[in-house]
């Protein structure tokens, strides 16, 4: 989806975030600070973080309805079951595990938990809708990341590229034999995966990172086929700021 700078920071004054509900594993890290390259240890690291990242809500950060601006948001929680997509998972009052997904959102694990402290919403669930709508689908009082903002993250960007910006800061691979770690699988417009590693020695499958590709509707590591990735139209690329 098309990037957009969502982070709660700007929306807040720093007096009402009292903290983060949770310890973030690299919070204070400068692996959090934009820089025109990143190992790929590091967006190893990121990634990890953000799947492993654990926090609490509490039922003031679940909605469904129109924001204060009209915008639809439907929180990913337990209580969301639509018919006709994926159901929600996370669960007020208890412990919950991975990012969620927000449209349009570029939050760190840190500024997230600073979100739910502050009673903004977690996550919002993509819908055809919002892609028709693009930007003006972004609501401000929700909190996450989505797939393209996770991957900008990961590779330390000041700012979020979309799915049909990204290509303009890397380099298309002959194959997806030359996927490396750090490397994504990218369709403009629709999504895109962070490259982990192959999971069989045949390449049939590959690990990755990602966000939102129902039914994970949150930062998840997972594999997926390599002759679906290739029959719709995926392609592997590699961030020209990546080292090693």
């Amino acid at each position: 989806m098309r990037g957009v700078f969502t982070g709660c920071a700007g929306l807040f004054l720093l007096a009402f975030l009292t903290g983060c509900q949770t310890p973030n594993p690299l919070a204070g890290s400068p692996l959090w600070t934009p820089s025109d390259s990143v190992t790929r240890a590091e967006a190893m690291s990121i990634a990890d973080a953000y799947a492993k990242h654990r926090w609490k809500a509490t039922n003031t950060n679940v909605f469904h309805g129109k924001d204060q601006q009209g915008v639809s948001v439907d929180t990913p929680d337990a209580g969301y079951k639509p018919k006709q997509s994926f159901a929600g998972w996370w669960k007020s009052g208890e412990w919950n595990t991975g990012v969620p997904y927000k449209w349009g959102g570029f939050d760190t694990p840190a500024e997230f938990d600073a979100c739910m402290k502050s009673c903004m919403y977690a996550g919002d669930v993509f819908t055809p809708q919002k892609r028709e709508m693009n930007n003006s689908a972004v609501s401000q009082h929700t909190a996450g990341v989505d797939c393209s903002g996770f991957i900008s993250r990961c590779w330390r960007l000041s700012a979020p590229f979309s799915t049909y910006e990204i290509h303009q800061l890397c380099e298309t691979l002959p194959d997806f034999e030359s996927l490396r770690p750090g490397d994504v699988v990218n369709k403009e417009n629709e999504h895109i995966l962070l490259f982990v590693g192959w999971t069989d020695s045949e390449h049939t499958l590959m690990d990755v990172y990602d966000v939102g590709c129902p039914p994970n509707w949150k930062v998840a590591k997972h594999n997926t086929y390599t002759a679906w990735l290739k029959k719709y139209g995926y392609k592997p690329l590699r961030y020209n700021g990546m080292n090693n």
